[in-house]
């Protein structure tokens, strides 16, 4: 393969063209803006004649490299007339033609977000909408800066690629933007047959064998059988197997799209990052459009055509007749890539310290401001749709609701039967993060971060109607009583605990049907009631404090039978634990009648048979002590029953009117903060023009000799007026004293030092005349401006003087005096 010739030859005659067309270039840019035919359309958006002169004309190392691109062009053209021009000098938004190279801006931003690959991806895919090359077979004749993408939202995949490489450069990634041919579906932004990011597929856990284990029992079935069933097993396991992999293959072929006739032909643009800065292990693309990395080998990917950094250009000498499978990203080996500068040549004109690049580097930063970061997409909200998904993005404080995120799922591929809609929120002030609706059963999940009444963390319902199907979830350590989840049924509600100082972790509840209550009319009657209790069950974790005869494991309270069970933790060496059985009286004790006990009401097993039995009185105090706990158990159940409905009620108010949380620091957002800014500030200044009157006031110090009076009198006024006029006058023939003074000893003190120069000329050294010569010199300025001081403090002093003359003439105080 020919290789191009350099073009260093080329460079004395470039210069020259560049000069001679250097002196018409600003009228010619000018003239360019006001009626250039190649201008694109979208310049009626954005102010032009805002933008740095750079951006309208070309420096002299531009201009060269546009002469060297040109002369590489041909020779590339002339060795190579079967492949595509190369995309090397595109016009910007004013019209310009700018190398490719110049446009990228290597750029960091402050903001921890775009310091990763991953971050600066998201952030150019998220915030860009696609414009598709038209023709799709060719490269675009625009090429648009970084900071015109951040004024209009929208781009080219040329476009995403420049402004992900200056993030990428900026970042300290070795980045290219890479021009070559993709699949239709990448090249037009086509993810209806991709699956969402967002949709993890479950994953199956494998069952971990331990290595100390029991052995199973040994098994007593017959071999035979058994290999007959598995035989039967694995034919209808293999005929399902068919039946799955042909439905497969119907819905593949529903699927597949039909067959591009441009294959092959489509121009798009993506970003090579190559292995070596910041840690990175292997080279990879990514394609700007999704955001997504990809492999070099990715069959989407079906040739390169060059690519280009801030440094160099390089075009692809390599076979793409398999796409990018077997290419070679060596960029030094010359006979695979093909480089445009040659040696230090780039990095002279390329890297050349230009003080207008730098600071359009930090108005294209000054463009990309925290609104930018916030909204994202172009017009705050962007929908993608995915294979049976939809994903809906919002910018925050968007919507009332706070919702930034929407995924819809569907059952259907046509996306016409939603299944799943989970939702995800920001500054909520009810703190939800995310909700969650299967459409097929009617379940809503919400969840909500922490710092919310009751400590709410999850909440799985159908409606919210209280005594239904629930399941609430909290945050077990910012509760009292330490409650992490209440499972609620029509009939029944199960709460646990965790880290409780009496060691319970489970309660159960059984509720009977409601009593119907009528009034006077035969009317149903409003029921302000608690459910009925018929069953309550407390487990309890082990006390190691006490014996395991005497710490309780389970209790039950069997409400509607009078019944309460008591069951004790097992001891190490017993494998069934002891209990105790009580029924409760049917009288009502209290202190002067106290409750009828009989040894019948007590029934109690010990494990250990030699143990004496308990008496009576203590079975007796116990059964009094279970009831009174039956009691308190019966408030808490009550207590909870009205926690749930305080929920649902705060929930439903929260969703009736919802309420955004505003930091403090949002000063763009928060009304009452910005009011109260302004006031201050309003404050602020009125005391400070209050300071500043008051400190202006010429004749405060005149008046306060006087005590201050209320009215003056004509005597007084004129008196006033001619100490103010005097007082001023002195001050004009002090300052005229000062300046003369000191314009007397500058010039006193260069006589004497020409004097002694004049004495010790002959045998004075370099240093000391040069150290003379720059005295005389500050010398001499130094007197100059004393000189110009005088004499324009000698022409304002009269002016000065009628101008204070008029304004006390003018002042309320003396005007109706001195008129």
């Amino acid at each position: 393969m020919e290789v191009l010739p350099k073009v260093e030859s080329d460079k004395e005659v470039a210069i020259e063209e560049a000069e001679e067309d250097r002196q018409d270039e600003t009228a010619a840019s000018t003239l360019m803006l006001r009626s250039n035919p190649n201008r694109p359309e979208r310049a009626q958006e954005v102010d032009l004649s805002q933008y740095p002169t750079s951006y309208k004309e070309n420096s002299p190392q531009e201009k060269l490299l546009l002469a060297i691109a040109d002369n590489f062009c041909c020779q590339y053209v002339h060795l190579y007339p079967d492949r595509k021009p190369l995309l090397l000098s595109p016009l910007n938004e004013c019209g310009v033609q700018k190398f490719v190279s110049t446009t990228l801006r290597p750029t960091l931003l402050s903001y921890p977000e775009l310091y990763s690959w991953e971050g600066c991806a998201s952030f150019v895919s998220e915030f860009l909408s696609l414009e598709p090359l038209d023709p799709p077979i060719d490269p675009p004749r625009h090429l648009y800066s970084p900071t015109w993408l951040m004024q209009t939202q929208r781009g080219s995949c040329f476009d995403f690629s420049t402004l992900l490489c200056s993030l990428l450069l900026g970042a300290g990634y070795n980045a290219y933007c890479v021009s070559g041919y993709a699949v239709k579906e990448m090249c037009l932004l086509n993810q209806s047959l991709q699956e969402c990011p967002l949709l993890g597929k479950a994953t199956e856990q494998k069952r971990q064998v331990k290595k100390y284990s029991v052995k199973p029992p040994r098994d007593l079935r017959s071999g035979f059988e058994q290999r007959q069933e598995e035989r039967r097993q694995a034919d209808a396991q293999a005929i399902l197997l068919k039946k799955q992999q042909e439905a497969e293959r119907l819905q593949e072929e529903r699927e597949r799209l039909p067959p591009d006739p441009l294959l092959g032909l489509r121009v798009h643009c993506w970003v090579l990052i190559l292995s070596g800065n910041r840690e990175v292990p292997e080279n990879f693309f990514i394609n700007p459009l999704t955001g997504k990395s990809l492999s070099t080998t990715n069959k989407c990917f079906l040739g390169i055509e060059s690519i280009w950094n801030h440094q160099n250009y390089w075009v692809n000498m390599q076979d793409c007749r398999f796409g990018c499978v077997e290419m070679n990203f060596d960029l030094g080996d010359a006979v695979k890539w093909e480089y445009l500068l040659y040696g230090t040549t780039g990095q002279s004109l390329l890297l050349i310290p230009d003080m207008k690049k730098q600071q359009e580097a930090e108005d294209d930063e000054e463009v990309q401001s925290q609104s930018h970061m916030e909204t994202r997409c172009p017009g705050g909200m962007k929908v993608i749709q995915y294979r049976k998904a939809k994903l809906e993005k919002f910018a925050p404080y968007l919507l009332p609701d706070g919702l930034v995120t929407r995924l819809t799922s569907y059952s259907d591929l046509d996306c016409t039967q939603p299944s799943t809609v989970k939702e995800w929120y920001q500054h909520r002030h009810d703190h939800l993060e995310e909700r969650e609706l299967k459409k097929t059963s009617n379940v809503t999940n919400e969840h909500f971060r922490p710092g919310r009444s009751y400590a709410l963390k999850s909440h799985r319902y159908i409606t919210m109607t209280p005594e239904t199907e629930r399941q609430m979830d909290f945050y077990s350590h910012a509760r009292a009583d330490g409650l992490a989840r209440r499972v609620e049924m029509p009939f029944e509600m199960t709460e646990t605990f965790e880290d409780r100082p009496d060691f319970m972790y489970h309660r159960h509840v059984v509720f009977g049907k409601r009593i119907k209550v009528f009034g006077p009319s035969n009317t149903e009657a409003p029921d302000q009631g608690q459910r009925p209790l018929q069953k309550v069950v407390e487990q309890f974790n082990r006390d190691r404090s006490k014996p395991a005869g005497e710490d309780v494991a389970e209790r039950i309270f069997l409400v509607s039978e009078d019944r309460i069970q008591v069951t004790y933790h097992r001891e190490d060496d017993r494998i069934i634990p002891a209990w105790r059985n009580f029924i409760k009286p049917r009288d009502s004790g209290d202190s002067q009648n106290p409750h009828s006990f009989t040894p019948q009401m007590a029934s109690t097993f010990q494990v250990d048979p030699f143990e004496k039995p308990s008496k009576n009185l203590f079975l007796y105090e116990m059964l009094v002590h279970m009831m009174k706990e039956e009691e308190r158990v019966a408030l808490r159940v009550k207590e909870s029953e009205k926690e749930v409905r305080a929920i649902l009620g705060v929930r439903e108010q929260e969703e009736s009117s919802i309420e955004l949380h505003i930091s403090i620091y949002n000063t763009a957002r928060n009304e009452r903060a910005r009011c109260h800014r302004e006031a201050l500030e309003r404050t602020a200044k009125e005391e400070r023009l209050r300071q500043e009157e008051k400190e202006l006031d010429f004749l405060a110090p005149l008046l306060a000799q006087l005590g201050d009076p209320e009215n003056l009198t004509r005597q007084a006024a004129l008196q006033l007026r001619n100490d103010c006029l005097a007082d001023l006058k002195q001050r004009l023939i002090d300052k005229a004293n000062l300046i003369q003074a000191r314009f007397e000893r500058e010039t006193q003190e260069l006589q004497q030092k020409q004097q002694w120069y004049q004495k010790n000329q002959l045998t004075m050294t370099k240093e000391d005349e040069d150290e003379y010569l720059a005295y005389c010199s500050d010398a001499m300025f130094r007197i100059h401006i004393l000189k110009l001081r005088l004499s324009r403090h000698k022409d304002k002093a009269p002016q000065k003087y009628l101008a204070l003359d008029e304004r006390l003439r003018r002042d309320p105080r003396l005007a109706n005096h001195l008129w």
